[in-house]
This record gives C-alpha cells, structure tokens and sequence, in this order.
C-alpha cells in the first residue's frame, strides 16, 4: 500500500484522513476501532498524532479506547499534547482520556507540552485537572521541563497552578536551578510574593 505507516488499513486510513472509508469500515466492523497495528498504535493514536480531527470524533463515537496504550506506553493525548493539537487533545478529555497517563519513562502528556512550550495545551491540560507535581523517570516535573527550555510563560503559568520550584529531579536540581536567565528570579518573586 503507497504511504503506508501501518500493517492495519484502518490506521492508514486514519493517518490519511479517508474519513467517509474508515466510517464504512467501522459500520461493516466495529472492532477495527481498537485495531491495534505492530507497534500496539490505534487508529486513535495515529488519528490524534496526525490531527485528523474529524477521525478521532468518528472513532470516539464508534467506542475506539481513549486510553489505549501502545508500545512507548503513549496514550493518544500524550501524541495530541505533544503535536499541539489542541481540538483533539479536548475532544480526548471531554472523553474520558486521563490527563496523567504516564509512558515507559514516566511522562505524562504535560511533560510534552510543557517541553514543547505548547501554552494552550498546558492550559487545556490544567482546565482538566492534570497534575502538575508528577516527576518522570528523571525526576523532572513539567515545570523542570519548560525551565531548562526557557518556556518563560508556561512555566509562570505552571506555577501559577501550583508547580513546586523546590522538587529535585535525579540530579538534585530544582526547577530554579535548570532555569535559565532570568527565569528563576521570576519564579521565585511568584511564589515567595
């Protein structure tokens, strides 16, 4: 098959955004809605990493698992938060996804956001409770992360919700001490007022 990236035509159908063959699909066998390919991916993990927004509605409604987890361990909100697709990563909550699912090193899907400096996702994550103190194989929490990339307004918005600047990662590093610039002093005077 021409630009294949699975061995299940349902998950390509999903990647290429064939919407009205994938609904077919699912109507001759619902079952394909939790297909999983070779590398333990669902459609709804290849739909939300691809932003095929259209594709992860017609799979939700069709009973596809919101917290399917596939070799990494991801969920598909781990691959939304991660891209940015923010409609998707909604779409996944307002459904059940859980906002700390974690991945074989511990991340949850916002580490990635916060990583990637993705604002909005960070605040969609936080609008449905994701929990902003929880530390990766590391020892990092997302505020580590968004302060060694200097990610100035995710990390204020971070802490604005409660991140700790005094949680040491393996390293013993706090988040102060990853920031960079004058990101710690502007942590600091947040939290010590």
């Amino acid at each position: 098959m021409e630009g294949a990236v699975s061995n299940v035509e349902v998950c390509n159908l999903a990647y290429a955004g064939r919407l009205e063959e994938l609904r077919a699909q699912l109507l001759r066998n619902k079952a394909l809605a939790t297909a999983t390919d070779q590398a333990g991916w669902t459609p709804l993990h290849i739909a939300a990493s691809a932003g095929r927004d259209e594709i992860v509605k017609a799979l939700i409604d069709k009973g596809a698992p919101i917290n399917a987890v596939n070799q990494n361990g991801c969920t598909p909100l781990h691959y939304a938060a991660s891209k940015n697709k923010q409609e998707i990563a909604i779409m996944l909550l307002e459904n059940g996804a859980d906002p700390d699912a974690t991945d074989h090193f511990e991340s949850t899907p916002l580490h990635r956001a916060a990583a990637k400096g993705n604002l909005k996702m960070i605040q969609i994550l936080l609008r449905h409770n994701a929990s902003v103190n929880i530390q990766d194989s590391e020892g990092n929490t997302p505020l580590h992360l968004a302060c060694d990339e200097e990610r100035v307004d995710e990390a204020k918005l971070l802490v604005s919700h409660g991140a700790s600047i005094h949680i040491e990662n393996k390293e013993e590093l706090t988040p102060l001490k990853v920031a960079k610039g004058g990101l710690g002093a502007i942590l600091k005077r947040m939290v010590e007022g």
